[in-house]
């Protein structure tokens, strides 16, 4: 439950999280809801400062330009290999979680803007049916929530996005492998310099 909160942006970059707090608040024990921040510690999606709380590491560029180089290549790698798996049934998936995507933005729901926006690009991901290779875009996704609330609430975010994910499915309809990944690489370069010019102007 914690891995999905960071994944889908309900923690701020820099937020502390108290270990006792978050056990009280999903009804659980202070032993599991430890056990499960130090599996994220050791994925870096969370940092261990005390023996009491987490924090989710800070916005920086460093880091952001580490994860966005590694989500590059190994998302690459993914739609490469599902445009040569895609079928009509999931291409339809898609679709509809796009619609819902776009309907998000229109409202300004940022909650579900942002969960649409990792179920689209996860559903897209998990058609390579390369269950190593998702869990590892999976890890770097815990990292990425956190920075991705800041982009949508904060952020004057691109409204070219949809066309980006739009391109996607349509290179997945034809299976063409090349096409999609320019369009995943350039969802993810160019959705991403509204985040440089925010970490520039720190």
């Amino acid at each position: 439950m914690l891995r999905d909160a960071l994944t889908e942006g309900s923690f701020r970059p820099g937020e502390r999280i108290i270990i006792h707090e978050l056990a009280t608040k999903l009804g659980t024990s202070v032993t599991p809801v430890r056990e499960a921040c130090l599996r994220l510690v050791s994925e870096r999606g969370l940092e261990l400062r005390s023996g009491r709380f987490v924090t989710v590491p800070d916005l920086t560029l460093e880091r952001y330009m580490e994860i966005r180089t590694i989500r590059l290549a190994l998302e690459g790698l993914a739609v490469e290999l599902a445009a040569g798996l895609a079928e009509e049934a999931d291409i339809e998936s898609l679709t509809e979680i796009q619609r819902k995507f776009e309907a998000a933005r229109e409202k300004k729901d940022f909650a579900s803007e942002n969960k649409l926006n990792r179920d689209f690009h996860l559903g897209v991901y998990r058609l390579s049916r390369m269950s190593i290779l998702v869990n590892h875009i999976e890890s770097l996704w815990v990292s990425m929530g956190p920075i991705l609330k800041v982009y949508h609430e904060e952020i004057n975010a691109d409204a070219s996005i949809p066309d980006r994910h739009t391109a996607l499915i349509a290179s997945l309809k034809v299976r063409d492998a090349v096409r999609a990944r320019a369009a995943l690489e350039q969802d993810l370069t160019e959705g991403g310099t509204g985040i440089l010019r925010y970490l520039n102007a720190l």
